[in-house]
C-alpha cells in the first residue's frame, strides 16, 4: 500500500470516529433537552397543583361551605384527604355557626423538592377572614403554608398541609 493510500485510508478512519462521535454527541444534546423540557413540565405541573389547592385551603365561606369545603378535597390525597373528608361537616358548621368567611391568594410559592412521584411546596398566602368575633368586618390574614404533593394518576395531589407561619 502507498504512502497516499495509507493516508487517504487513515482520514477516512478519523472522519468516521468524528461522524461517530458527533452522532453520539447530537443524541445526547437531544436527550438532556428532552429531560429538562419534562423536568421543567413537572416542577410547572407541581407549582400550578400547590397553588391551586393553597387558593382552595383559604378560601372558605359560610354561605358555600359545602362548596368551598369541598374544592380543598378535591385537591387532596391520602390521609389527609381522608381526615379532611371526615371533619368536613364539622368545618362547614362551624363556618355556619360564625358566618365564617375567609379569602385569600397566593403571593409566592417556590419548590422546595421534586422528583417524579413526590414533591414539596412552600406557599406564601394574603387575605382576610371575617365571621362572628370580628363583627363581620375582613381582618387581614397571612399564612405561609408546606404542601407534600404526590403523583397519581397524571396529577399532583396534597398529600398533606403544614403551617409554616403566619399571621392572625
Amino acid at each position: 500500500m502507498s504512502v497516499t493510500n495509507r493516508w487517504l485510508a487513515g482520514l477516512l478512519a478519523l472522519l468516521v470516529v468524528l461522524a461517530v462521535l458527533g452522532a453520539a454527541l447530537v443524541r445526547r444534546t437531544h436527550q438532556d433537552r428532552l429531560d429538562a423540557r419534562v423536568a421543567q413540565e413537572r416542577y410547572g405541573a407541581v407549582l400550578a397543583a400547590a397553588n391551586a389547592e393553597a387558593t382552595a385551603f383559604v378560601n372558605l365561606r359560610y354561605d358555600r361551605a359545602e362548596q368551598t369545603v369541598g374544592a380543598v378535597a378535591a385537591g387532596a390525597t391520602g390521609s389527609f384527604r381522608a381526615h379532611y373528608a371526615s371533619a368536613s361537616g364539622r368545618v362547614v358548621r362551624v363556618l355556619q355557626r360564625h358566618r365564617s368567611s375567609m379569602v385569600g391568594h397566593v403571593v409566592w410559592s417556590g419548590v422546595v423538592q421534586v422528583d417524579p412521584t413526590n414533591a414539596t411546596v412552600i406557599v406564601a398566602t394574603a387575605g382576610t377572614v371575617a365571621n362572628d368575633r370580628t363583627g363581620g368586618r375582613p381582618v387581614e390574614r397571612s399564612y405561609r403554608l408546606r404542601l407534600s404533593l404526590v403523583a397519581e394518576d397524571g396529577r399532583w395531589l396534597t398529600s398533606n398541609v403544614q403551617f409554616v407561619g403566619g399571621t392572625s
